[in-house]
């Protein structure tokens, strides 16, 4: 969901000073069977757009010109016509299909959003709305739009595909790497942990302590060496949660673990036990319990997974098509020339009509 509603001006930037060829001097743009674009839902769109490519390919301050911005709308707006006239057509049908956003799936949706956004707190997320310019009611109408877009392509155009075995098998012979599980490891550890103390207002570990607990987990590897069972010195002696577990730990991506235990385990076999380990906790012994090395998952073990993907680059090109069989059965009336030329030309590029 797109939380952005604030204007142009909030960047310092001027749309008028910035774009000569999107001088649009009537407020609706254009009709599309009936229903209407206008200037101001144009600007808003265009806003951002502006905003997602500042955040992403450039600083705010490096904008330093309206030629700059005038470049960034002339590559924006044509899209953007495109998506705005697409959407009304989307919307038009899934109202004449008595599609509407219940209480009940609004709620959860906002509930969702709310947790995923660290924001439950009721006045942090009336401050999150302030913020962007939204209501609760402007954040319901966004959600609509989004849910019956998606409805119409779903029940229109996903729900009538249907993937063939071949099909699937083709995408993941051309598509494997997709398919590829890392090099993994499982461990378990002993942490002998030497709590840091502050001197000088930096955190600092003892040498003396250090070296005793050096000293214990040689003991404790001995008997290791000896044929004591791990998990259960692991348990005894370990001050890692781990402990609670045998001291196991993973299966852990081993491009994920450090150079240094990556080089270690390179060199252990399964089973055996490192020499004691400083680290800034303390000091650590682990035992190598697996090594997984990277593989290519078989097609049966992701053949739902495949038919998934292709479903869905599938239904990318089919909703394409749907969208310009719709556009050529719309009534689009223009009263802007140099918007209508951007919008065909986009359309052109797409092989639309």
């Amino acid at each position: 969901m797109n939380w952005t509603r604030t204007g142009i001006a909030a960047l310092g930037l001027s749309v008028a000073a910035a774009t000569a060829q999107a001088q649009m001097i009537e407020r609706v743009l254009v009709k599309v069977n009936g229903d209407i674009l206008t200037q101001t839902e144009l600007e808003e769109r265009q806003t951002a757009a502006i905003r997602a490519r500042l955040g992403r390919d450039l600083k705010p301050e490096t904008v330093k010109s309206d030629q700059e911005l005038k470049k960034a709308l002339d590559e924006v707006t044509p899209q953007l016509l495109v998506d705005a006239i697409d959407e009304l057509l989307l919307l038009q049908m899934g109202k004449e299909k008595g599609y509407h956003l219940t209480d009940e799936q609004f709620k959860a949706w906002l509930d969702n959003l709310r947790k995923e956004q660290n924001l439950t707190d009721d006045k942090r997320f009336q401050d999150a709305l302030k913020q962007e310019g939204m209501t609760v009611e402007d954040l319901r109408k966004n959600v609509e739009k989004n849910f019956m877009v998606s409805q119409v392509q779903r029940d229109e155009v996903g729900s009538k595909l249907s993937i063939t075995e071949e099909e699937a098998r083709q995408y993941y012979g051309l598509h494997k790497d997709e398919f590829a599980e890392p090099a993994s490891v499982t461990l378990r550890e002993i942490l002998l942990e030497v709590p840091a103390t502050n001197q000088g207002g930096q955190p600092s570990i003892s040498v003396a302590k250090q070296n005793d607990a050096e000293q214990q987990a040689e003991a404790l590897r001995t008997r290791l060496l000896a044929g004591e069972d791990f998990a259960k010195v692991a348990a005894e002696a370990s001050a890692s949660p781990s402990k609670a577990n045998g001291g196991l730990i993973g299966p852990i991506n081993l491009a994920e673990v450090s150079v240094s235990l990556q080089e270690m385990i390179g060199k252990m076999k399964p089973g055996e036990i490192t020499k004691p380990i400083r680290t800034s906790r303390g000091v650590q012994i682990l035992k190598l319990e697996t090594i997984k090395p990277a593989s290519i998952q078989p097609f049966e073990a992701v053949r739902d997974l495949v038919a998934d993907k292709v479903h869905d680059a599938r239904q990318q090109t089919e909703v394409r098509k749907f969208l310009a069989r719709m556009r050529g059965q719309a009534l689009i009336e223009w009263k802007n020339e140099e918007l209508k030329k951007l919008y065909e030309r986009q359309v052109a590029a797409e092989g639309g009509h």
